[in-house]
């Protein structure tokens, strides 16, 4: 493949993916309104930070493939990417234990008032008297929204130190992560009420979407105990900051923020902000993921995409639609002979049905397969019938599909 990088990643992993006969082009430098007018003639884009739009995919002549070195994907417009068929995959969970670290990190600064403490020593003033007081984690309850890979690697630590964890119940949690989170003690709850009434600290890690935009607002701060401390290491968008500010103005608790919703897209400028400047906030540069451990993971991450994808496995898709969108499924069971199965894709186009997701597995030995075609419309028997008359074909079903559903095995 040929690949572009819009923004750094480390000079193993480029060449690492060299070395397998791909062709690497490293430009850091581009801006998000550069990038259409770059992309022609590359069939991936790997980018971190680099905002990938709608007139990305509008030039695009060969692109197949973007791949965020990160987790989140709300940099770019998948919505363009699907529409254009092009696969938009992320790196999950490589970067939870920095970004973990990172929110204690700042629970301990906040408690112990860590900033102001240097600050009044580099200027040459002593005051011990006033940064003695601190309530401690030993014994505080932190309640934790998002209990994904980085939720759990917090509610770990915060065990680690002493801590109660709360989060709340949801039916249908992966067996393991269940027993991950209950191995480090952590307290169901049932509802997100009772998690901000009986903690001390929160801490939020949830995804950028129209279901968590604004998710700390005004009536999510007033049911905080007062002097809580709320954490946000995920989105600045999960976050109402007039709201924010207005409950930090008002002395009812305290913030540690890695996040903004107005942060520059630039790693280096001015800017101002009256959230990351007051005094009951300790604020730090959307560092969360930016430990070399963090990054190294990552960019392994990426090169096993990428490897994947050129063998035909699609990992990490996001904007893959996961329901199921045909009206039945046929099942067809058959000799792996060539052209059996352009003979069945022949007769459904011939009946004017649309093929919406296929998928075809051999059996071991490989004599014999089955593949699972996805299908809108309606079958008529005479179709059924015609596809059993196909020689080599041993058998065919057909299932009505649900109006939605999740699609077991899609990437």
């Amino acid at each position: 493949m040929r690949l572009l990088f819009a923004d750094r990643l480390p000079e193993q992993t480029i060449e690492d993916l060299e070395s397998r006969g791909h062709t690497c082009v490293v430009e850091p430098g581009l801006s998000a309104d550069e990038l259409p007018g770059r992309i022609a003639g590359f069939d991936g884009l790997v980018v971190r930070s680099t905002k990938v739009k709608r007139p990305v995919f509008e030039a695009a002549d060969r692109l197949v493939l973007v791949v965020r070195a990160g987790a989140g994907t709300n940099t770019i417009d998948t919505d363009a990417a699907a529409t254009h068929g092009v696969f938009v995959c992320n790196v999950p969970g490589r970067n939870s234990a920095a970004v973990a670290e990172l929110t204690l990190g700042l629970l301990l600064a906040v408690d112990r008032r860590i900033a102001d403490n240097v600050a009044d020593l580099r200027n040459g003033r002593w005051d011990k008297g006033q940064y003695s007081k601190a309530g401690g984690l030993l014994g505080s309850t932190i309640g934790i929204i998002g209990l994904g890979s980085i939720g759990l690697c917090v509610a770990e630590r915060a065990a680690a130190f002493g801590m109660q964890v709360l989060a709340v119940a949801k039916p249908g949690r992966p067996p393991h992560v269940v027993e991950r989170a209950e191995g480090c003690g952590v307290v169901w709850v049932d509802t997100l009420d009772e998690l901000l009434a009986g903690s001390d600290v929160v801490s939020v890690h949830v995804p950028a979407n129209k279901h968590t935009r604004n998710l700390v607002d005004a009536d999510f701060l007033a049911k905080l105990r007062p002097g809580a401390i709320l954490l946000n290491t995920s989105r600045g968008d999960v976050v109402d900051e007039r709201a924010l500010l207005e409950a930090l103005d008002a002395g009812r608790l305290r913030a540690g923020l890695d996040v903004f919703a107005d942060e520059p897209g630039s790693s280096k400028g001015a800017w101002e902000s009256p959230l990351a400047s007051h005094p009951a906030v300790v604020a730090t540069h959307h560092i969360g993921a930016s430990t070399e451990q963090a990054q190294r993971a990552i960019a392994a991450g990426v090169s096993e995409i990428i490897g994947a994808f050129v063998a035909g496995e699609v990992r990490h898709c996001v904007n893959l639609d996961d329901r199921r969108l045909g009206s039945f499924t046929l099942t067809v069971r058959h000799l792996d002979r060539v052209g059996v199965l352009a003979q069945v894709l022949d007769l459904l186009s011939s009946s004017r049905l649309n093929v919406e997701h296929m998928q075809n597995r051999v059996f071991r030995g490989g004599e014999a397969a089955v593949a699972s075609i996805d299908v809108g419309g309606r079958a008529s028997e005479e179709l059924l019938q015609a596809i059993r008359e196909i020689p080599h074909v041993l058998s065919v079903s057909e299932v009505t599909l649900p109006v939605a559903g999740s699609m077991p095995g899609r990437p």
